[in-house]
């Protein structure tokens, strides 16, 4: 169905090639898996299936690609359309229309398919995807997961042979992510389709693949074969593989529920070993050791701003109620942020975690209840002085980039700042290295762009920080560098508030997690007793060793070294 011949792209002033003599088939029916570390092509390769690289992207394609017999060279994507449906990471990217009905209905008018096609077809994918009730409801309305899920729906509906799609679960809670993948897997085995996705949040996917294609590095060939075969050597792998490894099973699991066939003589030796805290200097990761922020770059900050010494705590919400229009966003919600503490917030997408955050900084004025950070009232405060209490790194982090290179946006958070020059600049390096000054913010990768993002936030030193789902669009070791900063500046004196449906940054970052739903607060305690207790929540080795309460890789090894 889809198949890569010598096939080798170069953009524009690049270096060297993003892919390289790359060969490569993907049979009809199946369901194949993109893995690898950023910025290895992952996107490239899906762009080569659709077309939109290069006639969209620019750059130099060699070779030849091939997708149900067009060769897209001389196919463009639109002749490609009624054979491959394309979602990407943004999906706001995709949407031409104003309510989730239009979208879903959209791709098929373009098709010229028949109006009783196209009303049944829209019904089928509203159920499928759990769309039903926001039918009429404004795409600009809904949250980040819902918006991720009407993409999928809107290239569902015309029936494509291919889907590709790029990182399809990034930013669905974990009940929705298990609905879309449902709906994947249904495609494949019952109507044949052939599904080619890139996913950085393995755990929830790896097992589900017919196979899986590595891309080591750039320019590297892949590694393709049996998703047990390819996870043993593979340097990105879910916490359920490092396990094993850990461990020495064989065959590896791929799953929770294969790890739990093997691991009760893991579960006896752990029987009398009390779990430790999750240590605050060890990052989960996967494959080789992450590049850490150099040691006391993010603790420098307590120095220079004294937040953390102040009595009062860092956020503290009372009896909060945010309605929009005629939604209660939220009801009655109380939380307090002590410095120092970095607190999860949880919940299924529309929960009100985005709308929480957004009313820490001012965006929302409450209809009840009271809300103060470092003991201001962020909507009754101007911007500047707003920044030097508290920064939101948002869903989107262009959203707070507005900038033409990374050194102008460094420049520009300096003087809104009153910062010394060089300080935006140095907290970007920091986080990940080889960010370049002449890139503009929007040719930057996802986790590029969420590091300059968050440095930009930093240059004010503000005692509370807020994150939007900082790990979508990163990969294991990036994430790990990020829980490495975060900690830093935890340590520091940083309270840390962040809204995420990954379990595992959950898991190995949060001392704290809140759960709500509906806009209010069902769970709120120490994250080893909220999380072990939610099956929706509870990260992959808390479920392989329940009911024991071990929550990450590191925790094991630790455990197993200190008993040997």
């Amino acid at each position: 169905m889809i198949r890569f011949e010598q096939v080798t792209v170069t953009y524009h002033d690049a270096a060297a090639p993003v892919l390289r003599d790359l060969d490569l088939t993907v049979p009809e029916g199946e369901l194949c898996l993109l893995v690898g570390p950023s910025g290895v092509g992952k996107s490239t390769l899906l762009g080569a299936v659709s077309g939109l690289v290069p006639h969209f992207t620019g750059g130099t394609l060699r070779g030849r690609v091939t997708v149900a017999g067009r060769d897209t060279r001389t196919h463009r994507p639109r002749e490609l359309a009624d054979v491959v449906g394309t979602v990407g990471q943004d999906p706001l990217a995709h949407f031409v229309t104003d309510t989730v009905e239009e979208e879903l209905a959209y791709g098929m008018e373009s098709l010229g398919l028949p109006a009783d096609t196209m009303r049944r077809r829209v019904e089928e994918t509203l159920d499928l995807l759990g769309l039903a009730d926001l039918r009429d409801r404004a795409l600009s309305t809904l949250s980040g997961g819902q918006q991720q899920r009407v993409a999928i729906g809107s290239v569902l509906t015309p029936h494509p042979r291919v889907l590709v799609l790029d990182e399809p679960t990034s930013a669905l809670d974990p009940a929705a992510a298990e609905e879309v993948l449902a709906v994947l897997q249904r495609l494949v085995h019952d109507l044949g389709t052939t599904v080619l996705l890139a996913e950085h949040r393995l755990e929830r996917v790896v097992q589900y693949a017919d196979r899986v294609v590595l891309l080591p590095a750039p320019g590297e060939r892949p590694v393709v074969g049996d998703p047990a075969e390819v996870m043993a050597v593979s340097p990105v792998h879910p916490p359920v593989v490092a396990l094993g490894r850990l461990v020495g099973w064989s065959p590896l699991p791929l799953s929770v529920r294969d790890a739990r066939r093997s691991a009760a003589p893991l579960r006896a030796r752990l029987a009398d070993v009390p779990p430790p805290a999750a240590r605050p200097d060890r990052a989960e990761q996967a494959g080789p050791a992450p590049v850490r922020p150099p040691r006391g770059l993010f603790r420098r900050l307590r120095r220079t701003g004294g937040h953390e010494e102040q009595a009062v705590p860092a956020a503290e919400v009372t009896g909060l109620a945010v309605r929009h229009g005629r939604v209660d966003a939220l009801r009655d919600v109380g939380l307090t942020v002590r410095p120092g503490e970095t607190v999860a917030l949880m919940g299924r997408n529309g929960a009100g975690k985005s709308t929480l955050l957004r009313t820490l900084v001012g965006m929302h004025e409450p209809a009840r209840g009271s809300v103060r950070v470092d003991g201001a009232a962020p909507h009754r405060t101007g911007p500047r002085e707003l920044l030097r209490h508290v920064g939101l790194v948002p869903q989107e982090p262009r959203d707070l980039l507005c900038a033409d290179t990374v050194a102008a946006e460094c420049a520009a958070a300096d003087r809104d700042a009153d910062a010394a020059p060089g300080t935006c600049r140095g907290l970007v390096s920091g986080l990940l290295p080889g960010v370049p000054d002449a890139a503009h913010p929007r040719d930057l990768s996802e986790g590029q762009r969420l590091a300059l993002a968050l440095a930009v936030v930093l240059t004010a030193r503000p005692p509370l920080l807020l994150l939007d789902e900082p790990t979508r669009g990163l990969d294991y070791a990036a994430k790990a560098r990020l829980v490495a900063g975060l900690r830093d500046l935890a340590a520091a004196g940083h309270a840390i508030v962040l809204a995420t449906h990954d379990v595992e940054l959950a898991a190995e970052l949060a001392h704290r997690v809140v759960v709500l739903a509906e806009g209010e607060t069902v769970a709120d305690g120490p994250t080893a007793d909220v999380v072990v207790a939610s099956p929706a929540f509870a990260p992959q080795v808390a479920k392989v060793l329940a009911p024991q309460p071990w929550l990450t890789v590191p925790q094991v090894r630790d455990a197993l070294e200190a008993e040997s």
